[in-house]
């Protein structure tokens, strides 16, 4: 996992968010407030929640248009568990949490797992990359 990750407040603008993913080159950010994660912020969310509904990015808050259900993982869980999940689920990126504090303390991403454990990753890409129902 990536542990320094780097997250917006359901406050910023979506502005913020989309200059940040910029910067970063990232197409999903963590939305924390303070240390708890509260949502994930993807470019696809800006798109079709934001920019579709005419929604000025200068003055939209992250919070209105961020998706709350979202996934998430122990650091101590394996990493077969975690690729399941992200397989029935079809996402390619999940967030680490503590256990006890929820707090966000890193991110798993398909990427990150092909480069360490490639043997696994086939059944989880085919199931994350199968068009949806």
């Amino acid at each position: 996992m990536t542990r320094d990750v780097t997250s917006v407040s359901p406050e910023d603008t979506v502005r913020r968010a989309a200059q940040l993913m910029k910067e970063l080159d990232i197409g999903a950010v963590p939305v924390c407030d303070g240390p708890k994660l509260v949502g994930m912020l993807t470019d696809r969310d800006i798109t079709i929640r934001s920019s579709a509904e005419g929604q000025a990015p200068e003055t939209t808050r992250v919070g209105d248009v961020m998706s709350t259900e979202v996934r998430t993982c122990y650091a101590t869980q394996s990493v077969e568990e975690v690729l399941a999940e992200m397989g029935d689920e079809q996402i390619r990126r999940v967030p680490v949490v503590d256990q006890q504090s929820h707090s966000l303390v890193g991110i798993v991403s398909l990427g990150d797992i092909a480069t360490k454990h490639a043997a696994t990753t086939d059944k989880a890409l085919g199931e994350i990359s199968a068009p949806g129902a």
